[in-house]
């Protein structure tokens, strides 16, 4: 991994968690209804960003790559949808951290493994 790469997930991540906060309050007052235009092209630019960083590898749904604008998605749609990309990548992110002298740390392709830069968070799974 480079140190872009960490850059990109954690704003990948931030604005996934703030979009599934919000779609999923919207999906427990109106679950079928349909996400606004404006809505959408923020979620399908984040799903983007989330594909590419992800690769095949990662990605929860293959044959998925982005929301359609013709058949507008639900709010329930949109938040499963999202909720997926997040588990997904905390499995991205759990298999590209370590431990190091108890933190953990990115696996950065140009650090020095006695000597890890860039910490990070336990794995979602550790946390009780």
């Amino acid at each position: 991994m480079k140190r872009d790469d960490v850059d990109t997930f954690e704003k990948l991540m931030a604005q996934l968690q703030s979009l599934h906060s919000e779609l999923a309050m919207l999906a427990k007052k109106s679950p079928n209804d349909a996400l606004n235009p404006f809505k959408l092209k923020f979620v399908n630019s984040t799903l983007d960003r989330g594909n590419k960083l992800l690769a095949k590898e990662y990605r929860p749904f293959l044959d998925f790559d982005l929301f359609s604008e013709e058949a507008m998605p639900s709010n329930s749609d949109a938040t499963f949808i999202i909720s997926q990309y997040i588990e997904c990548a905390e499995k991205f992110r759990w298999d590209n951290i370590h431990m190091h002298y108890g933190s953990w740390y990115w696996k950065i392709d140009d650090d020095d493994e006695d000597e890890p830069s860039i910490r990070t968070g336990a794995p979602k799974k550790l946390i009780k």
